[in-house]
């Protein structure tokens, strides 16, 4: 597996199960059946990913959250609780900073362990972009990111995020929901516009990678990591060297 790019596996969470996340179609989505285990548990489905990549790092997006309904504050514990080695970035449908605050309070984990996901999808308005980032005492941005979301090459954007680079904090994910879940390839065009943008960001690319040389098209692209879920289920990327 490339050392370039690094990995964050990612389990796509709703009602209290791992499902696939094929094209960004959430009312679709169906139980995970994964080459690397046959459960659907979230716990057990995180160890397998983590371990098979060897991740400190592991991505989830809460899609009852996401579409309106309660976070799955129980599921949401025990993944932490079961990986303590392990930092959880959290897509929860976050529509301002005081919603990512009380999500951590929630948690009753140490922050340090969460990267809290502001997706510009969800972001009510541009003061709140603003005030996600604001108050990180030098280091903005260190427990939270910002994801660029856009479908089929239109922006999900109501609050203006893709336009306002100078409130971009220093994590920034590129998320073509098309992309996820699918065979279509990385979205490298798009990624390389953003990191025009932001020469110092780390960038994070999200939906399509289907093998190494994707892996490696993307770092030529600009990307330090990539968000991956169905090709390690399919087992199209190698097992980690640990």
């Amino acid at each position: 597996m490339t050392s370039d790019v690094e990995l964050i596996p990612v389990i796509d969470l709703l009602q209290g199960q791992v499902v696939r996340a094929v094209r960004g179609n959430r009312q679709a989505y169906q139980p995970i059946v994964s080459a690397l285990c046959a459960s659907s548990d979230p716990v057990t489905v995180a160890r397998r990913l983590c371990a098979y990549c060897a991740a400190r790092r592991l991505y989830v997006a809460d899609l009852d959250a996401l579409q309106g309904r309660p976070a799955q504050i129980g599921a949401l514990r025990a993944l932490l609780r079961a990986q303590p080695g392990v930092e959880l970035w959290l897509d929860a449908g976050l529509a301002d900073a005081g919603a990512g605050q009380a999500l951590r309070g929630l948690l009753e984990l140490p922050a340090s362990r969460i990267v809290l996901v502001y997706g510009s999808e969800s972001l009510r308005s541009r003061q709140a972009l603003e005030g996600c980032f604001a108050n990180d005492a030098g280091a903005r941005g260190q427990q939270a990111a910002l994801s660029l979301d856009r479908r089929d090459g239109r922006r999900l954007d109501a609050a203006g995020c893709w336009d306002a680079v100078d409130l971009w904090p220093q994590r920034l994910i590129v998320m073509t929901l098309e992309r996820v879940g699918s065979a279509a390839g990385p979205d490298l065009d798009t990624l390389r516009q953003v990191r025009r943008l932001a020469p110092r960001a780390t960038l994070i690319g999200a939906g399509g990678i289907r093998s190494q040389d994707d892996l490696a098209r993307a770092r030529q692209a600009g990307a330090d990591a990539w968000l991956v879920a169905s090709a390690l289920h399919d087992l199209q990327l190698p097992r980690a060297r640990c």
